[in-house]
């Protein structure tokens, strides 16, 4: 049975690898769980609730020793020294940007994978501690804008006038962007979204935001996941999209973070262009920054009073559900290293996503990883060749004479309908025309209604054909104990018909009511 190492981060770092609720996760695989004293106290974890949930408090000493530590950042160099030969390390360890601690935790004999180097796979999405970071940290940039800005997001109708509603224009529609769009539209305020993928457009509009459409400044997505180099044209057309949009927003949130680097987006001249009190939130600060202005970790205020936030802690001034989520992608990766549950990792170096992570092994170095054979992206469709001009003439009559038989029908059922109509009005008896006039005036009503009710509020609509399925149903019962057994069949058929409708309508409308309930 193997023990893992949870440490207690550097101070600034409020976020921890494992939460109580995770241990327990991490016990039931098979480990002995480390917690150093004091881990979890920035995020809210008191000491008593690890032990609660089957962890032992250790010293740092005896957590850096462990057979696996999961740690949320990369060891400093003393902490690269405790650990153990033979042992596993997971932790965001940025390989790309620090090849001495690589090397370093090569020359120690550590199994290290990085935290940040998921590839980006469906497969994987559970493992991917970055997605989980950009989702908090996307929500977050809202509240900060909220705060700096200096109006309210959501329009107001009041007895002492009117306000409108803050624009928001968010950059990139990654998880982060996503993340930012719905929290932005939830605020009520009016959001505008763009990115160099246009397949994400979908995507933007179902969050409540309007997809800024400039095909010219777009380009595909690449095999990996993220988007393919702009050309020098593309990238000019990208930021003057930017600056128009960046001029008429009160708020704007820029999240494009191309494997760890930040392209400019917003340039000096462009947050000139915009309106005293706007705030710009630049969630890639940690890699330079997407506004030219940025400092990373720090407020700045510009001359024409626009307030541009370089902070890197997003997800950590969230610790709780960041350590959680965090903490959850450490199980994740734990199952797929523990498949017999015994508490013994095995690192399979063939499976694509742990060799993707893994960036040191037995002395070797292994960054960069091999290009991951599955492709993120969908196989483009095959265009079929152009009709020739016989093939598209032939469409052409088929289509008509489709089109004349449709008609031909329609005119034939309609002639039958109008003999069967006149044949019953002229031998009904006049109590039958009266309901059935009735009848044929509920049918287009209800047709007309219903058709052009929006799919967004069929449910509502649902409780309604309830309502009517109620009379429907007591009309049935009381037409059960009829004389006539037609009558009466028809009753019961109606009764039965009603009840299905209406049981399943309560069934469904509860079932969507608990989807919006908290823990349901």
């Amino acid at each position: 049975m193997a023990s893992i190492g949870i440490p207690r981060e550097a101070p600034g770092q409020r976020l921890v690898a494992a939460t109580p609720a995770t241990v327990g996760k991490l016990v039931g695989l098979g480990y002995t769980v480390l917690v150093e004293r004091g881990a979890g106290r920035e995020a809210t974890f008191a000491d008593d609730a690890y032990r609660a949930a089957g962890a032992q408090a250790a010293d740092a000493a005896e957590v850096w020793g462990a057979d696996v530590v999961t740690a949320v950042d990369a060891p400093s160099d003393e902490q690269v020294g405790l650990l153990r030969e033979g042992a596993l390390l997971v932790a965001s360890l940025q390989p790309a940007a620090r090849p001495a601690l690589v090397e370093a935790l090569a020359a120690r004999g550590v199994t290290a994978l990085a935290l940040d180097a998921v590839p980006r796979i469906s497969r994987a999405q559970s493992l991917d501690v970055l997605s989980s970071m950009s989702n908090v940290a996307g929500y977050r940039a809202v509240v900060e804008a909220a705060q700096e800005y200096g109006g309210m997001f959501a329009g107001q109708v009041t007895a002492a006038g009117k306000t409108p509603p803050a624009r928001v224009f968010v950059i990139g529609a990654g998880v982060a962007g996503l993340a930012a769009i719905g929290a932005a539209a939830s605020l009520g305020a009016q959001v505008r979204a763009f990115d160099v993928r246009p397949e994400v457009g979908e995507q933007i509009e179902s969050m409540g935001a309007q997809f800024v459409r400039a095909p010219q400044a777009q380009q595909e997505v690449s095999a990996d996941g993220y988007a393919r180099p702009l050309t020098a044209e593309q990238a000019a057309a990208a930021l003057e999209v930017y600056a128009a949009e960046c001029a008429q927003a009160d708020v704007v949130i820029t999240t494009a973070l191309v494997r760890g680097t930040a392209p400019t987006t917003i340039t000096a001249a462009a947050v000139a262009a915009m309106r005293p009190g706007s705030v710009v939130v630049d969630l890639a600060a940690s890699g330079g920054g997407n506004c030219e202005l940025t400092v990373p970790g720090e407020r700045v205020v510009t001359e024409n009073g626009v307030v541009v936030l370089g902070w890197t802690d997003l997800a950590g001034r969230m610790p709780q559900h960041s350590s959680q989520l965090l903490g959850t992608n450490v199980v994740h990766l734990l199952q797929l290293l523990t498949p017999g549950t015994d508490g013994v990792p095995v690192l399979d170096l063939e499976d694509p996503v742990q060799r993707g992570m893994t960036v040191a092994h037995a002395g070797d170095v292994l960054w960069p990883p091999p290009p991951v054979a599955v492709s993120a992206a969908p196989p483009p469709a095959a265009v079929p060749p152009p009709p020739t001009e016989q093939e598209l003439a032939a469409q052409r009559e088929a289509a008509r004479q489709e089109a004349a038989r449709r008609a031909q029908r329609r005119t034939v059922t309609f002639a039958l309908a109008a003999v069967a109509l006149t044949l019953a009005v002229s031998f009904a008896p006049a109590a039958f025309l009266g309901h059935f006039t009735v009848f044929v005036l509920a049918v287009f009503v209800g047709y007309y209604v219903i058709s052009n009710v929006s799919h967004s509020l069929h449910t509502p609509l649902m409780a309604q054909t309830n309502a009517i399925s109620g009379i429907i149903l007591v009309g049935a019962l009381l037409q059960i104990g009829s004389d006539d057994v037609v009558v009466t069949v028809l009753a019961c058929v109606a009764a039965a018909v009603a009840s299905i409708n209406i049981f399943g309508g309560f069934l469904v409308a509860n079932r969507m009511i608990r989807m919006f309930r908290r823990g349901a």
